[in-house]
């Protein structure tokens, strides 16, 4: 049975929850209080388990034109450059999860989505529209929408999605009142022409350097065209918003005894936005008509790249269970209890990498020993419970 859904965020989640909803025949109201899309100077890794959703919906080839597909992560220590092992990515992840393990720029990636939800039947895209209140009850769903210049209007549906991430409204809708909490780590995010970084790092890896100071990410996006870097520190406050601009000399003094090719990665930004860390313990997914997807109901750590990830696998999970349920609320009871378990073991996962990347003294020395002694397929098939998820049928 096809059923009205009005969706709040168009973020990643969002639109990809509107595309797997859309495709199975259901009416969908997608709702974002911006009016224009973009994700200036971020990157975004999609494991396969998020890949493979992608894929199914159709969007391989889009993928395949945006993404690189880096052979490997090479882990080294922050101060020495001294490698301390690898996890096989590339060809490995093809063959043995089905998918590609993909690194993107997350305009690149909204992009995609938001062109095939606007060429999808069965959308409507609202802009410019700010959701103030919800209901829910045994007939329906209702959500009050407030446009740019004052117009209210009350939208019926049968579902209402929370897609509108860490900061969530939709939240408070299924009685979850509580706060993300800030984690004590704030990230520095910035993108270079390839061609601008270091020649030793400038082939097809991700790289992840691991040090008491904090720990750095790079990798390939736009086709391999671009450098993504993300660098973390630890600071005692937060920071204001998703994009505040950073000054270089901070971050440079910060990681001062940084290796020399990680000490020229980090100088060639001609600019750098910061971002803080905050984490909310999965609890209620879903309540009533209204369920959560993506950091709306679980906001993740970025230590384990799951973030996006778990936000399209969300979508396609949420999907699949109002397709194969006649009752909606039984459809996202059904939603939450079957995605709780698996995000809380993810959060769980992101904290503990926290705690090991910027370990020191004799846990970094056992941290190392572990990754050497795993290899590199070894290590990517710690994760094999995470990255060998399938969507529903």
């Amino acid at each position: 049975m096809a059923l009205s859904v009005a969706i709040v965020g168009a973020g990643i989640g969002g639109l990809t929850a509107a595309l797997a909803l859309a495709t199975r025949g259901h009416d969908v109201t997608l709702i974002e209080r911006r009016t224009g899309f973009g994700e200036t100077g971020a990157g975004i890794q999609l494991s396969p388990n998020a890949s493979r959703v992608l894929i199914d919906l159709g969007l391989g080839p889009a993928l395949r034109r945006a993404a690189a597909e880096p052979d490997r992560v090479v882990v080294r220590a922050l101060g020495s450059g001294d490698a301390i092992g690898e996890v096989a990515l590339g060809s490995f992840m093809r063959g043995r999860f089905g998918a590609p393990y993909c690194v993107l720029h997350r305009a690149g990636l909204q992009t995609i989505l938001l062109d095939a939800v606007r060429g999808r039947a069965g959308i409507r895209l609202l802009v410019g529209r700010t959701a103030t209140a919800f209901g829910s009850g045994p007939d329906g769903a209702v959500v009050t929408v407030a446009g740019a210049g004052g117009a209210v209007e009350t939208l019926a549906a049968d579902v209402i999605v929370g897609a509108d991430g860490l900061w969530s409204a939709t939240r408070a809708a299924i009685g979850d009142r509580r706060h993300p909490v800030y984690r004590g780590v704030a990230a520095w995010r910035a993108t270079i022409p390839r061609e601008a970084a270091p020649a030793e790092l400038q082939g097809n890896d991700t790289g992840l350097w691991l040090g008491r100071a904090g720990h750095v990410v790079h990798y390939p996006i736009d086709g391999g065209r671009l450098v993504n870097i993300v660098a973390l520190e630890r600071r005692r406050a937060p920071v204001e918003g998703w994009s505040a601009p950073g000054e270089a000399s901070a971050l440079l003094h910060r990681f001062r005894h940084a290796a020399p090719a990680l000490a020229a990665l980090l100088a060639a930004p001609t600019g750098w936005l910061l971002w803080s860390l905050f984490d909310l313990s999965a609890k209620t997914l879903a309540h009533g008509r209204v369920a959560l997807i993506g950091d709306a109901a679980h906001p993740v750590l970025p230590f384990l790249a799951q973030g996006g990830a778990l936000a399209i696998e969300d979508a396609a999970a949420l999907a699949a269970a109002v397709s194969t349920r006649a009752d909606a609320p039984a459809a996202l009871a059904a939603y939450a209890s079957d995605r709780l378990a698996r995000v809380r073991r993810v959060q769980k996962e992101a904290r503990r990498n926290a705690r090991l990347y910027h370990a020191r003294g004799l846990v970094a020395l056992a941290r190392n020993r572990v990754m050497r002694r795993l290899g590199p397929a070894g290590m990517a098939e710690r994760y094999a419970w995470l990255y060998d998820w399938r969507a529903p049928s």
